[in-house]
Formats: C-alpha cells, sequence, structure tokens
C-alpha cells in the first residue's frame, strides 16, 4: 500500500506539471491563430465607408472607360474625367448633377441624326431613375397605381441599377418589363 501511494502521488505531481505547463504557456500566445467567420454587414460597412466609387462611362466620351473617383462626385465630374462629350453627344441623355453610385454605368447616347427626325422617329429614352409621375405613367402598360409603385420603390430603396430590379416594384412582371425595356435607360 506504501508503495502505491508513492506512485499515486508522484504521478499526480507530473500531471499538475505538465497541465501547468499546458495552460500557462508565455509562447502559446504567440503561436496562436484567431480565425474570425467574416461578417457581412461588417463588409457592406467598411464598402459604404470606402472613400471610392468605380462607374463605367460609355458612349459619346472623349475617352470612354472605367474610372474610379471619389465618393460624392457628380456624372458631370466624370464626364469631365473622361475628356468631355464629343460633338455627337446628346447632353440631355444623361443627368450631369446625379451623384455617382459605385458600379454605376453612365451612357452617354448620340443625338438623334437630322433624317431621323425628319423620318418621325423618337430615340430618347426615358431614364426611369430621373422620370416624374406623370413621365412614367406615359410608358406602354404604366397606369398611375404602377407608376406610384416605381417611385415608391425608387425612393425606398434608392436608383435602379439593371432593368431587371423593376421586378421588384409590386405590380411588374416579365411581360411589363420586357414592354418597358426598349423605352427606359438606366443610368
Amino acid at each position: 500500500m506504501r508503495f502505491l501511494r508513492r506512485y499515486i502521488w508522484i504521478i499526480m505531481v507530473v500531471a499538475a506539471a505538465t497541465l501547468l505547463i499546458l495552460f500557462n504557456n508565455p509562447d502559446k500566445e504567440k503561436n496562436s491563430v484567431t480565425v474570425e467567420k467574416s461578417d457581412p454587414a461588417m463588409e457592406e460597412e467598411l464598402e459604404n465607408t470606402s472613400s471610392e466609387v468605380v462607374v463605367d462611362v460609355k458612349g459619346e466620351v472623349v475617352n470612354p472607360g472605367v474610372y474610379s473617383v471619389e465618393k460624392g462626385l457628380r456624372v458631370d465630374g466624370v464626364i469631365k474625367m473622361a475628356g468631355g462629350l464629343t460633338t455627337d453627344a446628346d447632353p440631355s441623355s444623361v443627368n450631369l448633377a446625379q451623384k455617382l453610385q459605385d458600379e454605376m454605368v453612365i451612357s452617354v447616347l448620340a443625338l438623334p441624326s437630322v433624317s431621323n427626325e425628319q423620318a418621325g422617329e423618337h430615340n430618347e429614352l426615358l431614364a426611369i431613375n430621373q422620370a416624374t409621375l406623370e413621365e412614367i405613367e406615359s410608358l406602354n402598360g404604366i397606369g398611375p397605381s404602377k407608376a406610384a409603385a416605381i417611385l415608391q420603390y425608387r425612393e425606398e430603396n434608392g436608383p435602379f441599377k439593371t432593368s431587371k430590379d423593376l421586378l421588384n416594384v409590386t405590380g411588374i412582371g416579365e411581360k411589363t418589363l420586357e414592354n418597358l425595356e426598349e423605352f427606359i435607360r438606366i443610368p
């Protein structure tokens, strides 16, 4: 029995020393790696606090391309960065006062040719992100309630980024969108 007590005591001392070494290792923190799960809300907040936005400038500008610009800049500013409008550009085809948003496409249309005007063609598309209630109602298949729903959605969720975003508006389905796409533009 004495023999057994002596070994139990030695085993307990060795176990205690091992545990003490494992849990009090000063180098443990230096060698440890913390892995945190990515938080989508945090990523969105970082994106929103970014001081730059990237926009794609197309159409009738001197130097079309993708531009990384300061957040808060207006369409007029990025068009100037792109060398300005060409002589064929229709300045009324874009809202020069609109603030830029990340991933925005700015498409400057050409002036309608004289022959098209004489032929009675009308090339102007409705800028759905700047259109008034009356202008939206003038679109084929859009009545007062759908026009009001489009304005309400735009006010609550910001400007439409693609024409497919219109499918999120109450009362607009695939068929209505299909009929609208040739008459509207999304900057």
